[in-house]
């Protein structure tokens, strides 16, 4: 389920998939907890500022209310960029329109490709989540329709959901509905249709890896699960470099190629052109936290333009 996992926090689009229908385990009130400790950047030029948060896509009702810090920063922004505009986002279109990409069209079904464990593990995990399934409008003859990838990210959706994570209180969603509450204008820095092209470009060999990792649940997936969303919580920079970023380099190349690298490169200048445009306007910018961390990520690239970067963490400063 790890590769599944990295996947789906790379990913907003995957999120409609939740949002246009009931969460497969929508959780209840929880303790309140002190507040997560941002991902949060601030790039400068000579006039303005882009601050660049960090998102976990599902999140929990214990990881509210946010840091200060994240209330300074969306205060100060005139305007709150996403990987995908909110209107796209909250569209049913493009959780259906995923759908229809994943759709086998040979007149097969998935079994047909899978090897006889797979289908058995496949099977097992159905009868093991039906009800779950069921809260999706899905079930094991539905899933038999769609590509491998498209089912391992929906095997990853039921079990994050599963552990308490809500796509419905994901940061993004959660920002969104703040810059429409507070009248600030928003976009996105990619379509729904791009990044589901990211997804529909495995080749099969990845597609069947992909379904085999995620129906890889049970004590590693769920340790996995807490240990990145605890990471997340704690601001742990590097721990999530570590075991999101460069182990899925390392093991799937040409993937996070696809889905992280490809998609910051053609980022970059988009952000950069809101700090060379005219005025002192300041822009919000919330994406997966991957997007942000390391060599590959934003907030290096845009250092290398020669911005001044600060990271905005009052908490880190009484640690």
């Amino acid at each position: 389920m790890l590769r599944g996992l990295k996947t789906t926090l790379c990913s907003a689009a995957v999120c409609a998939l939740l949002l246009v229908g009931p969460a497969a385990a929508r959780q209840g009130t929880e303790p309140a907890s002190a507040p997560p400790v941002p991902l949060l950047w601030k790039v400068s030029d000579a006039d303005n500022a882009v601050y660049l948060l960090g998102s976990f896509h599902l999140l929990k009702p214990s990881d509210y209310p946010l840091s200060p810090d994240v209330d300074t920063a969306f205060a100060a922004a005139d305007r709150v960029v996403f990987e995908i505009a909110p209107e796209e986002m909250g569209s049913p279109a493009l959780g259906m329109q995923m759908g229809q990409a994943a759709l086998r069209t040979d007149g097969t079904q998935l079994n047909s490709e899978l090897p006889p464990e797979t289908v058995a593990a496949l099977d097992a995990w159905v009868q093991e989540n039906a009800s779950h399934l069921a809260a999706m409008q899905m079930n094991g003859q539905v899933l038999q329709m769609f590509e491998p990838w498209f089912v391992g990210l929906m095997v990853t959706i039921v079990e994050l959901t599963k552990y308490g994570l809500d796509p419905a209180i994901g940061l993004d969603t959660h920002m969104a509905e703040r810059a429409r509450t507070a009248n600030k204008p928003t976009s996105g820095l990619e379509t729904g249709a791009e990044q589901i092209a990211f997804l529909d470009g495995m080749d099969p060999a990845e597609q069947l890896q992909f379904l085999q990792e995620s129906l890889k649940s049970g004590a590693e997936g769920q340790e996995a699960v807490e240990k990145l969303h605890n990471a997340w919580r704690a601001g742990d920079a590097d721990t999530l470099w570590r075991e999101m970023a460069l182990e899925m380099r390392d093991q799937f190349p040409k993937l996070y190629h696809r889905i992280n690298v490809e998609r910051n490169d053609a980022w970059v200048p988009k952000i950069a052109a809101h700090l060379e445009a005219p005025g002192s306007d300041d822009t919000l910018v919330v994406v997966g936290a991957l997007h942000l961390l390391g060599e590959d990520g934003v907030v290096e690239k845009l250092r290398e333009r020669g911005y001044e970067v600060e990271r905005i963490c009052s908490a880190c400063a009484t640690r």
